[in-house]
């Protein structure tokens, strides 16, 4: 009879990846604990959801990457419109290089998808509960990121990038001169330089060495590409 009087966790789960949602919602539709009220597959689709009249979950599980409204957007227009719902950033998109971003755009909880499925509904219920769930780890990482400036999170590099601007970022890795770059591609110099600016307005690195770690970190080139100096 106690059973019964078990509240359940009012959840939303944002992901296009079809199966992904299956598999939850299946999960969370055998626990006592979880209620899957609402799934969208898109940001836009979970946005016009929750303008209109009905129940709002306590606690959404969010994709980053969407290709109908991606997981950043989602966490952009939450905060414009002061919500109270909890968010669990749950993503193949897991890097430690982005968690202080994820606290600074109001996530509550920041995880990898192969994460147990019992432990997520531990989980769910202490961000429910609690307001939010990171690690001793991830937080010693955002104390040191949001302390200074960190580059604004995109999710699809090489989308963002022209092809053009991958090569002049390859050929910058590969430690060639601004000169050697627009001979190895039969432009002028003004306009690799050109090309040059906006990979730094794109990455937000401030020189040719932050442009090196944002193409290793977005595995843009692979580490045993680079050519360093002696």
């Amino acid at each position: 009879m106690e059973q019964n009087n078990i509240v359940k966790t009012k959840l939303g789960i944002v992901d296009d990846d079809k199966l992904i949602v299956q598999l939850l919602s299946g999960y969370f539709k055998n626990t006592e604990r979880i209620e899957t009220i609402l799934v969208a597959n898109g940001g836009n689709e979970f946005l016009e959801k929750i303008k209109s009249d009905i129940e709002l979950p306590e606690v959404i599980l969010l994709d980053l990457r969407m290709k109908d409204g991606d997981g950043l957007m989602v966490l952009e227009e939450l905060k414009k419109m002061n919500s109270t719902i909890k968010i669990i950033v749950l993503t193949t998109f897991y890097k430690a290089s982005f968690f202080g971003q994820m606290l600074k755009l109001g996530v509550h909880a920041f995880l990898p998808k192969e994460i147990d499925q019992e432990e997520l509904v531990e989980i769910i219920e202490t961000v429910k509960n609690q307001g939010f769930y990171f690690t001793p780890e991830q937080v010693t990482v955002m104390r040191r990121q949001v302390s200074g400036k960190i580059p604004k999170l995109q999710i699809d590099e090489k989308q963002k990038l022209t092809n053009r601007e991958i090569e002049v970022l390859e050929l910058l890795c590969q430690q060639l001169s601004t000169k050697e770059i627009a001979d190895k591609l039969f432009l002028s110099v003004k306009t690799i330089e050109s090309h040059k600016t906006n990979l730094y307005v794109k990455t937000g690195a401030k020189n040719t060495a932050g442009l090196i770690i944002y193409a290793v970190q977005n595995k843009i080139i692979n580490p045993d590409e680079l050519v360093l100096l002696s």
